[in-house]
């Protein structure tokens, strides 16, 4: 049984339809890319994945419960925890404080090594004094993760964490997603633009495109799919198929 699975799930807002007929399944300890043109519905499916918004039709199945009405606190309280396309972080904290309120979410409590534990393998660099607002995007996304990891999550589902991170940065944060799969068999679904990045770290990616699901493999093949380079290169498509 997968850890994660959504099945045939259709969204609606402001009177558009922006998923349609969604389906996918991630396993225990696996990475899975999402993949997609700007616009294609990939953010609006976490939302429904995590509960921040309630799905027109279909079903979200987590660790062999549907939890499809259930709302995101809940969720995020089974182990399904996600993180957003912008690091926001409590700009009024410090970097201690932010992760002792992390700690005091719910319980049962972490324990205080569980928080050096989990600041340690994101290589948080930044003293536990800093003020938030002043850590740059790498150590914000780090702080993000590490808020999420005392927590034990059984999946992440981390929405472009590479974005605005230069090169070496992106290699830190590619580290991170391998050793949570690998060593700690914490499932990954991974939003992401850079087709080389998820080629890299994902076992399988799907690809969407006007909220539905245009191809699904493994990255090296599915990229290659001319209707795949269609839609994020704009190759005309002729009538056989073939870009």
């Amino acid at each position: 049984m997968p850890l994660l699975s959504c099945s045939e799930i259709s969204l609606d807002l402001g009177g558009r339809r922006i998923l349609e007929g969604v389906s996918l399944d991630v396993e225990q300890a696996e990475v899975v890319g999402l993949a997609g043109p700007n616009g294609a519905g990939k953010t609006s499916l976490f939302e429904v994945l995590s509960g921040r918004q309630l799905r027109h039709t279909g079903d979200v199945t987590f660790n062999g419960e549907v939890v499809t009405k259930l709302p995101m606190r809940l969720r995020a309280q089974r182990g399904l925890m996600r993180t957003y396309q912008r690091p926001i972080v409590p700009a009024g904290l410090t970097v201690a404080e932010t992760l002792k309120a992390a700690r005091k979410a719910y319980r049962p409590y972490p324990s205080r090594l569980r928080m050096e534990w989990a600041m340690d393998f994101v290589q948080m660099r930044a003293p536990l004094n800093t003020p938030t607002g002043s850590l740059e995007t790498l150590e914000r996304r780090k702080l993000m993760l590490a808020c999420l990891l005392l927590r034990d999550p059984k999946i992440l589902l981390l929405d472009e964490p590479a974005s605005g991170l230069t090169g070496s940065e992106i290699d830190e944060i590619d580290l991170v997603v391998r050793r949570l799969a690998q060593e700690y068999g914490v499932a990954v679904l991974l939003i992401e633009h850079r087709l080389e990045l998820l080629a890299m770290v994902a076992s399988r990616v799907l690809v969407l495109d006007v909220g539905q699901v245009i191809a699904a493999g493994h990255p090296e093949r599915v990229f290659l799919e001319p209707e795949v380079r269609a839609a994020y290169f704009d190759v005309p498509m002729t009538a056989g198929g073939a870009a």
